[in-house]
């Protein structure tokens, strides 16, 4: 019997990713595993339960019939294991959670760090991407954002401020006259991010506000080759301060106005409030919101 409910919640998973190999992928198993395990289910049923495609998968009749029976014993399952773990000294359960991709060495990837080892029971699965992920399309349990939030259903808190800074390679900076105001900057080359909005917004210590238009001729989709081209003298451009302070340090980089500062970005934690794993879900999110820690 254990076997069989085993089979089911595999059959339910690859449902849920939509593909063999997506539920392979969150398991940790070999594809071929699933796929043989899927098979099993069904010889024990006497039923096709998915109908196979070299593109995708699908419900047979029955697979449709099935499928909310397993998804139910599921979310009661989870259910009980929430209720369980409010009452145990030693949380236990999984996570799947993503993060943008240049918050891997950052405060909050730090916390997770520490909560897991402040609770070695609960297993993270932590994606990295500097492309938008979605929260229940794709499979997660919760995910950090950066900036404002659209996703209205979604339960959400506050963990921080992203400061960033403005800078430039050395050399391409010694290269230029000093800048005094931002609009010193509009012959400047720039790199840009392509998930940033066009246009940078300066303000001054008195309150004033400026906002300098990006020429360039470099653009990238990933934080980390920002930093890189940065430092290879291409340009000015935003960093995350846990990036910039780095090339700071080195000598690579310098700051651009530094009398002049760019608005801290928001930094929250989104969960769905249908949550399966809603106890140590909370549990995480309230650990990272009450480091008071930058990030």
């Amino acid at each position: 019997m254990i076997d069989h409910l085993r089979h089911m919640a595999i059959f339910a998973r690859v449902i849920d990713e939509g593909s063999f190999r997506g539920a392979a992928k969150s398991l940790g198993l070999a594809p071929s595993r699933i796929s043989e395990t899927v098979s099993a289910l069904e010889r024990h049923l006497g039923v096709t339960l998915i109908y196979r495609t070299t593109r995708k998968i699908a419900l047979t009749n029955e697979g449709r019939v099935f499928y909310p029976r397993v998804a139910d014993m599921l979310r009661i399952a989870d259910t009980g294991l929430n209720e369980l773990n409010t009452l145990l000294s030693e949380p236990i359960g999984e996570l799947r959670i993503s993060l943008p991709a240049f918050m891997a060495s950052s405060s909050i990837s730090t916390g997770i760090a520490e909560f897991i080892r402040l609770y070695p029971k609960i297993k993270l699965s932590v994606s990295y991407s500097d492309h938008p992920i979605g929260l229940l399309d794709d499979g997660f349990d919760l995910n950090i954002r950066i900036g404002s939030l659209i996703d209205s259903s979604m339960m959400s808190r506050k963990l921080g401020g992203l400061e960033r800074v403005l800078v430039a390679g050395s050399e391409y900076a010694a290269s230029r006259p000093e800048p005094v105001h931002p609009k010193d900057l509009q012959n400047w080359e720039w790199i840009k991010y392509e998930h940033r909005q066009q246009g940078i917004e300066l303000i001054s210590k008195n309150g004033e506000s400026v906002k300098v238009e990006e020429k360039y001729q470099l653009q990238v989709d990933n934080i980390a080759a920002l930093f890189y081209f940065t430092c290879q003298n291409l340009g000015a451009t935003v960093l995350p301060w846990h990036l910039a302070q780095r090339g700071l340090q080195s000598g690579e980089l310098v700051k651009v106005l530094p009398d002049w500062k760019l608005r801290p970005l928001g930094c929250f934690a989104v969960w769905a409030d249908t949550s399966r794993r809603e106890s140590i879900t909370l549990l995480l999110v309230r650990f990272l919101a009450e480091r008071e820690k930058p990030i």
